[in-house]
């Protein structure tokens, strides 16, 4: 292997320029059967033996070639305002990861082998020369020149990069399904060719026993018939050890294609793994490139064209814990600092819609679960950071909530100031919302608005007839979030407490709201995606659609079911519910698109649903677009990857009900 670290040795020996030459580069090492395409880096670290050579974002076979060595490049440096580009043959001396701000970026260093004299002259002088006339205006002009140039030709290999990593990631997931039924379909001729082995076997003892009863017989006084019925049974009993060495045969067969397709399994879920991680990574990163760095929003929804600049706050909820997830503070303070500076004086409630560009109003709608949404961010910032200077927010969402509250005889939370309906949903919000101010504040005044709310839920959410959870009250329409929500909100132990079964919550939701359809990938690529619905499919016109973010959360809590069943030692029921975790995750992670715009550079992302501009079957419609990347779907499936609950301060006990 090569040096770790960059020599000392070596970097004494070169040049560092404050520009750098464009470099392609063609790997010949033994490593490689063949040479390589040609790729690009660019150096800014020239000796009189080599180059440093930096590569953004290589791919891993670049990476192994290289580090595996030894190796030998072909290169064809571009030096500015110098033509043609000098040729050279190099041989690799050392490789380092760079710490710098790219996720993925590499130095090589390179010891030519082959360059002419010439040719090596005009690098050094070259170098030099920019090196020591950063004061010309012509070295300003080729700088900026250059990095115009070099940025266009990253973010278009990013691009494509990220495209490939997406559709490697679907291939490994279509591969790992395909592979999995096989190994179904061999588990149940397996379990057949094993009862006609076990049928044989009874079969032929019984045999054996009846013979040893004939032979028993004194030869004097045996008749025709049991010499017949001897030799018949000796006969079958030939069969039979016949049939059960061609059984025995077709079993082996059987466990060898067994041990096969598991070890492919094996070798996809090692590969998927490293793919599912990076591509979480560049979902995360695809958040953050569509943040506002004026207002600190960040857009709804990227290709629909009719909510092109707008941030629904739920949404700006997910993006801040999404980034809390990543450690990146900053970008979860920028969002809360939007709302932070909104509701100065007194608070009347944030609308649900503003424009990411300038951070007026896009939406004039006010509605409770949206602001209780801010709340929870809040909330789940303040515990992860120790940071509680958003906390007086927190608790005016709170304070205005309970003004409400109070308003309603039963002690349930309206849709809003100006709403008369009361939602399953909002309330499940709340719940989650006054028990983690609870928790966080230990103040009597959120347990006592909580329990208000859990009997309010208990009143006109909860039936002990189908639909067991109703959408909100006087309204027995299904809503699948209403079912996981209450699951990731209240928990196993809640429900049962207050008469509900968490196992018949779920086995509704999957009876009623799962559905598998065609999902038309932007290259053209149908693949069959199985998930929730919005609703009850057969109660819409439109057939299955399948819903990214309500699908990550009943992954989540099938995951909290899970946790609940190992927590009691039933790990046949754990084991149930996580296999339904993974395997909804694989189906999600089949909806996963590359970011369409020049800003999303290709970084992964989901849809909101599988079909564009379809009735969700509650008074909305998917947004419009085959292309159209989604804060909730993309938030929420990276919560589901991730296991985390945003309805549960996880690590933060005390205060509890």
């Amino acid at each position: 292997m090569f040096k770790k670290k960059y020599p000392f040795e070596e970097r004494r020996k070169y040049i560092r320029m404050d520009s750098v030459f464009p470099v392609e580069f063609q790997i010949l090492g033994e490593g490689a059967a063949t040479a390589s395409d040609w790729q690009q880096g660019f150096t800014s670290n020239i000796s009189a033996g080599g180059i440093c050579l930096t590569i953004n974002n290589p791919d891993e076979e670049t990476i192994k070639v290289i580090s595996s060595g030894p190796a030998r490049l072909t290169l064809q440096i571009n030096i500015p305002l110098k033509i043609p580009p000098v040729n050279a043959v190099a041989s690799v001396a050392w490789i380092a990861k760079t710490r710098g701000s790219l996720p993925s970026q590499y130095a090589v260093g390179l010891k030519y082998e082959s360059i002419a004299k010439k040719d090596l002259n005009r690098i050094m002088a070259t170098a030099r020369w920019l090196r020591n006339s950063l004061r010309l205006a012509l070295g300003i002009i080729l700088l900026l020149f250059i990095f115009v140039a070099g940025a266009a030709t990253h973010n278009l290999k990013l691009r494509i990069e990220n495209r490939r990593l997406v559709e490697n990631l679907i291939n490994v997931l279509q591969k790992e399904a395909a592979a999995k039924e096989e190994l179904r379909v061999l588990g149940s001729s397996r379990k057949k060719l094993e009862e006609e082995l076990i049928d044989n076997q009874n079969k032929t003892l019984r045999l054996e026993s009846r013979l040893k009863e004939i032979e028993k017989i004194p030869a004097a006084a045996a008749l025709q018939a049991q010499e017949i019925e001897i030799a018949q049974l000796k006969q079958a009993l030939a069969n039979l050890s016949q049939g059960k060495t061609a059984l025995r045969g077709k079993l082996n067969t059987v466990s060898t294609r067994e041990n096969i397709i598991n070890e492919e399994i094996a070798t996809l879920i090692s590969k998927k793994s490293v793919l599912e991680e990076v591509t979480v990574t560049r979902m995360y990163r695809w958040l953050k490139v569509h943040q506002n760095p004026t207002t600190g929003l960040v857009l709804s929804f990227e290709g629909d064209d009719a909510v092109h600049d707008w941030a629904f706050i739920y949404d700006q909820s997910l993006a801040a814990q999404t980034f809390l997830l990543f450690n990146d503070v900053g970008s979860a303070k920028k969002i809360l600092n939007f709302f932070y500076r909104q509701a100065k004086g007194n608070f009347n409630g944030f609308a649900n819609a503003y424009y990411v560009s300038s951070g007026e109003v896009a939406e004039y709608a006010l509605h409770s679960g949206p602001n209780i949404w801010v709340g929870i961010a809040i909330l789940q910032y303040s515990v992860k950071t120790q940071d509680r200077q958003y906390l007086v927010l927190a608790e005016k969402i709170a304070a205005w909530l309970i003004a409400m509250q109070e308003q309603d005889p039963e002690g349930g939370i309206r849709g809003g100031p100006r709403n008369s309906w009361f939602s399953t949903e909002h309330n499940l919000d709340a719940y989650a919302f006054f028990n983690m101010l609870y928790q966080v504040t230990g103040n009597k005044k959120y347990a006592m608005a909580r329990f208000k709310v859990l009997n309010w839920l208990k009143t006109h959410a909860y039936g002990r007839k189908e639909p067991p959870i109703k959408r909100g009250k006087g309204d027995s329409t299904i809503a699948t979030d209403t079912y996981a929500w209450s699951i990731a909100a209240l928990g196993p132990d809640k429900l049962k407490a207050i008469g509900m079964d968490p196992d018949e919550i779920i086995k509704f939701a999957e009876d009623n709201c799962l559905v598998a359809v065609n999902f038309a990938r932007p290259n053209h690529e149908v693949v069959k995606v199985k998930g929730f619905d919005f609703a009850k499919t057969a109660h819409i016109a439109r057939g299955g659609v399948v819903s990214s973010e309500w699908s990550a959360q009943m992954v989540m809590a099938f995951k909290i079911m899970a946790d609940f069943y190992w927590q009691k030692n039933d790990s046949s029921r754990a084991e149930a519910y996580q296999h339904k975790a993974n395997y909804y995750l694989n189906e999600l992670s089949k909806m996963i698109i590359s970011s369409p715009s020049p800003t999303g550079q290709g970084d992964g992302c989901l849809p909101y649903a599988t079909s564009p501009y379809a009735d969700t079957g509650h008074g909305w419609r998917t947004p419009h677009g085959n292309r159209t990347g989604s804060i909730a779907g993309t938030a929420y499936t990276i919560f589901a990857q991730e296991n985390y609950n945003p309805l549960a301060l996880e690590k933060l006990k005390g205060n509890e009900e």
